[in-house]
Order: C-alpha cells, then structure tokens, then sequence
C-alpha cells in the first residue's frame, strides 16, 4: 500500500531550516482526495471565511493526490511538512519507520461510504450479497478493509465473490457493464449519480466507529515550528464549526473550490450531516475508531499484527484543551 518513505523524509529535512521563514508567510497544505472527496470541506471554508489567516497562517491552496501512501509522500515533500492523510497510510508510514507525528482527527466516520448496485437492481441490504459479486478498489485498500469486516461480521465473507475493481471511475464502468453486482461509492460522486444508482448498505451502519483521515507532521518540523502547526489545526477547527452551523453556504464554497454543481455539493453535505455520529472531527481524536483501523489493517495483512502505542506517535498538546482526550 506505501512504498518506502525514508528517503522522502531525509530529502526534506535538508531544506527544512532554509524555508522555516518563509512559512508564515503563504503555504500550500496536503489534503488526501482534494476536490473529489469529502476530506477537504473544512479546508476550502476555513480558506474562503478568512479562519487560516485569522490564526496566522496565509494558506493559499492545496495539495492532493489519489491518496494512501502518495499523499503522505507529497505531505512529506512539501514546504511545510504537513496533511490531513488516510490513517491508513500514516500507519503503514510509521511502520516503516517514518518520523511522523499524529497531531489531530479528521474524519472519523465511514458516512461518505457506501456500496451501490444499479438502480433496477433487487439487491437492497447487505444480506441480500450471498451468492453475488462486490467489486472493491484494491487489496490491502480501505474498501478491502470495510468490505471485509462488513461481510465478515454477517457471516457471508465465504460467500459473496469479491473482485478487485480499481478507481472509483472503472469500478462505476465494472457495475454498469455487469462484471460486479455492487460496488462501493463515495461522497460527492454519490450525489452525483443518486438518480442512476442505488444503495445497498452503507459502511457506516456496519461499522459504526472507524477512523478515516489524521492530520500529520513530520516529528522534527513539529519540534520546531509548533506554532504554525497549531494555526493550521485551529483554521481547520473554525471551517467544521462553520460548515456545521451554515451547511449551504458552505455548499456553495465546496462547488467553488471543487468546480461542481452546487446541487450536488449540497446533497453530499446534507446527506453527511444527517448521518449518525460526527463525521468531520474538529480535531478531537476517537481512539476507538482509529483502532478500528488499525485492527482491520492487520485483518486484510496491510500491516503485521503487533504493539500499536498511539501515546508515542500521538501529540494533542496542539489542540485546544476541551478538544483533548486528557
């Protein structure tokens, strides 16, 4: 799932001191799925409402990718070695040995996620799999991981055929041409193509708690600029208390940001915000969502099994206190 990164980390530490002034300045943050996931709604608030620069720091834009280990590499190689990435990767990262440090929750639930079937189709539960195809992205993958803990928990892993099916664009071609039966979706796609599909079961009633995405540093840019990391954490904040108070302005900003339809951003909103539980963490950390990660990690063998200790790679001091498990 992530090719080593060690030397990602060296590279960056060369220049780390020579660009450390240059970074109250104006910066671009990494954010995993940037412009075509939900991850990034309270980035793009706290970008246009001012909340950034209110708390120091002049973010001028973002950094995306694909996700999993090339996000953490980009967060890596940027000027400020900071990102919100899957936790999954972050792990996988530390694994291998990566100085990184695990300053805030992102988002910690699966509402985004979920597993469609056509619109004529007869599936309409989970239960409803034995016998049928369920196409997931790739091993190893978070929806290899949900897919597994959702149908092993149903007692129908045995029984469902599951496939490997890609990017969310070539599993959509997989389910439309017949090759699977059901396959997952995310938010904002979901909204997008509502009328063209329907939902089968959503992740987030199978596995109530998981932790999705961290916000991350690397460990020696933290030690020395705390202050632009903890700007960064309270801009973020202020966007999710924001989006939750005025979720169609903040619909409009997310089709800005996203040059989407502005009906579509709001479905997704709307339908996110009327899930159970929270979805975007004001920073807050769920220990026993990200251990959810973690055991499904070992479960589909992305990482071994072994002693996880997440005081030694945790570091909640940035956090307002209130926001703090301690």
């Amino acid at each position: 799932m992530l090719k080593p990164l060690k030397k990602w980390a060296m590279r960056s530490l060369l220049v780390s001191g020579v660009l450390a002034a240059s970074h109250a300045s104006a910066m671009n943050l990494t954010v995993t799925h940037w412009a075509d996931g939900m991850y990034g709604t309270p980035f793009a608030v706290a970008l246009e409402k001012g909340f950034f620069k209110d708390a120091g720091v002049d973010v001028t834009g973002f950094i995306t990718s694909k996700g999993g280990g090339t996000t953490v590499r980009n967060a890596l190689a940027a000027d400020v070695p900071y990102g919100e990435v899957a936790l999954s990767a972050a792990i996988a990262a530390i694994k291998q040995g990566v100085k990184l440090t695990i300053v805030h929750a992102g988002v910690i639930s699966l509402a985004d996620n979920v597993w469609v079937a056509m619109k004529d189709s007869p599936l309409s539960s989970i239960t409803d799999l034995k016998g049928k195809r369920l196409g997931y992205s790739s091993p190893k993958s978070v929806t290899d991981m949900v897919s597994t803990i959702a149908l092993t928990n149903r007692g129908l892993l045995k029984d469902v055929e599951r496939k490997t099916v890609g990017s969310l664009s070539s599993a959509y071609t997989a389910l439309r041409e017949g090759g699977v039966d059901v396959i997952y979706m995310t938010e904002p796609v979901l909204s997008r193509e509502k009328d063209n599909i329907k939902i089968v079961f959503k992740s987030g009633d199978e596995i109530p708690k998981m932790t999705q995405t961290v916000g991350v540093v690397r460990s020696d840019y933290l030690k020395s600029n705390p202050d632009v990391i903890k700007a960064i954490i309270e801009g973020r904040r202020k966007g999710v208390e924001y989006l939750r108070e005025h979720p169609d302005e903040t619909a409009e900003i997310l089709a800005k940001h996203y040059k989407m339809d502005v009906a579509i951003t709001t479905s997704a909103i709307n339908d996110i915000l009327a899930s159970k539980g929270t979805y975007w963490s004001t920073g807050k950390f769920d220990y026993e969502g990200m251990n959810a990660m973690l055991e499904g990690l070992v479960l589909v063998k992305a990482i071994e099994p072994g002693p996880f200790d997440w005081s030694e790679i945790v570091d909640e001091s940035l956090l307002p206190a209130d926001q703090r498990s301690k």
